[in-house]
């Protein structure tokens, strides 16, 4: 008896009302745009010039389109098929652009894995994007992604995935290197420039990550409008330290940017100083993005560093707040403009402009990209609340999703009836329309009826000549609701003690309900896959480890 055919997969959409399509065309935000048709623009205007360097490997932007056509074709007959969904998990190596272009130009969907990720997140998006698809690498950072691959296909519950394609000594699977097709195979059009090119994963600091479909319109729009705001030009030379697959350095303005305006897209192994200053050296890096905690590190480093660093432009620093006391210690530490920036991957996009004022550098995260980037900041009611004051961040624009993929219940709760995707963000916004990030909502300390916030004091901490970084968190407390503790990273060989620490804070002028109640010294925080310092597993942490040291008391 012949076995029914598999169910047909969730189509994949991303739909914005009629209305709002006619504003964002008319106002040349979406211009018909695609991937495919970008690079193969690019790849005629600009045949000659270097597009990507990566280890040993140099290649022009005409080399690059040829082994995206190549390998496109080689993946189709394969037996892929158009429309596919594709689990991408290939870290900072060259294979990762060639293979997402491949994909793009093949008609099929790539979903962004980090290096990071392990059997429960693969298998994850491997179930939520109903991929038929896994490529991944041999071997990254000394650990063999074959081992994942065969325990994902010992699964019973990834019915829809069909070939495993590995980078490197492929073992029992397909080498992705055999998949090299004719070009004159592929499909003669490009895709429909509002179908969904990608599915990106959030940003969350804990749990499985939803999956964001973006489409080549709203994509392009956010790259393209970023690069007049940074200053991305083909002569720019863009480090990627990052991992390549986070939103942050693929698209504010990050490696797509630069490959739209021309210019040269260098990918680092690591973000530690020791290797990315010898690539920036080498390369002439012009711009990069970091996160906050390795932009100290770098400040701190380039003090001693035997690295020529002056081809540095622009540092972006995003994916967590800068405060201003960290930012003064990275304009300090490193010859370079600061621009700070402050976004999401389901959308919205906030940068400081280059010729602003230093209070404005400093204190704040940044205003919208787009003239059509709507901003709410609300109450708990959802009442706009006056500049100045603090809110909740909602938001809406044309390259804003209005809703993840295959999240109905998450789709209820992050999204308004009229399309305003809630951040979950707490923000204040100045006159000109500057955002301050307060935090994330639960990054608020509930004391004794009183709201601190953790960013505030960690920005007061940073000041600290003996304080290299902090982060704080609250902790339960019989009496006071909740009681506020600082994990304290300690800055030379001489460790403060909590009580000097606390007086020193006293001397801020600061209300004595945002003194720290407790004080723990640490010598790393715990980071995730993209950098940023996980406060919810902090919190959840403390407070398992306080209530069990209570229990044995």
């Amino acid at each position: 008896m012949r076995e029914p055919p598999p169910p047909s997969p969730l189509p994949l959409s991303q739909t914005w009302p009629p209305e709002f399509v006619a504003r964002y065309r008319a106002a040349g935000h979406w211009r018909g745009d695609t991937f495919p048709a970008m690079l193969r623009e690019r790849a005629q205007r600009f045949a000659t010039r270097t597009a990507v360097v990566a280890g040993d490997e140099r290649w022009t932007y005409a080399a690059l389109w040829q082994r995206a056509e190549q390998l496109a074709a080689g993946l189709l007959a394969h037996g892929l098929q158009p429309g596919d969904r594709v689990v991408v998990q290939l870290g900072n190596t060259a294979h990762f652009y060639a293979v997402v272009w491949a994909l793009f130009r093949a008609g099929l969907v790539p979903v962004y894995a980090l290096a990071a990720h392990r059997i429960t997140e693969i298998a994850h998006f491997v179930r939520k994007a109903e991929a038929t698809a896994y490529i991944t690498l041999d071997r990254l950072d000394g650990y063999d992604h074959r081992l994942l691959a065969r325990e994902l296909q010992a699964l019973p519950d990834v019915p829809t995935l069909r070939h495993v394609l590995i980078a490197g000594d492929a073992a029992e699977f397909t080498a992705l290197a055999a998949l090299q097709g004719d070009a004159a195979l592929l499909p003669a059009t490009d895709p429909d420039p509002q179908s969904v090119a990608f599915l990106q994963i959030s940003g969350g600091s804990t749990g499985l990550s939803k999956l964001i479909p973006r489409t080549h319109d709203d994509y392009i729009y956010s790259f393209r409008a970023s690069n007049e705001i940074c200053g991305i030009t083909q002569d720019s030379v863009y480090l990627v330290a990052l991992p390549a697959a986070h939103n942050f350095p693929m698209s504010s303005p990050g490696a797509f940017g630069v490959f739209h305006a021309g210019g040269t897209v260098v990918l680092s192994p690591s973000p530690s100083p020791d290797v990315a200053f010898a690539l920036i050296a080498r390369e002439r890096v012009t711009d990069l993005g970091l996160v906050p905690p390795l932009a100290l590190l770098w400040a701190q480093a380039a003090a001693t560093t035997q690295h020529d660093l002056s081809s540095l432009r622009v540092l972006q620093v995003g994916g967590a707040k800068l405060t201003p006391e960290a930012a003064r210690r990275v304009i300090a530490g490193l010859p370079v403009k600061l621009q700070q920036v402050f976004g999401m991957a389901e959308g919205l996009v906030n940068y400081t402009r280059l010729d602003d004022d230093e209070d404005t550098l400093l204190t704040t995260q940044g205003r919208p990209i787009s003239p059509d980037d709507e901003v709410l900041v609300v109450d708990d009611a959802g009442q706009p609340v006056p500049d100045g004051e603090v809110g909740y961040l909602l938001t809406r624009g044309p390259y804003t999703i209005r809703g993840y993929h295959n999240e109905p219940a998450a789709n209820a709760r992050s999204f308004t009836a009229d399309g305003f995707y809630r951040t979950g963000d707490m923000v204040l916004r100045k006159p000109g329309g500057y955002l301050v990030v307060q935090g994330r909502a639960h990054d608020h300390i509930n004391r004794a009826g009183e709201k601190v916030s953790a960013e505030e004091v960690e920005d007061h901490l940073l000041a600290h000549p003996q304080v290299f970084d902090v982060a704080v968190v609250s902790i339960p407390d019989d009496y006071l609701g909740e009681r506020s503790c600082a994990f304290v990273i300690p800055r030379g060989d001489t460790r403060p003690r909590p009580p000097e620490i606390k007086a020193w804070m006293r001397t801020r002028g600061v209300a004595a309900f945002k003194i720290p109640d407790q004080i723990v010294f640490v010598e790393a925080f715990d980071i995730t896959a993209v950098g940023k310092t996980s406060r919810k597993e902090l919190r959840a942490r403390l407070r398992a480890e306080f209530l069990s040291q209570q229990d044995s008391q």
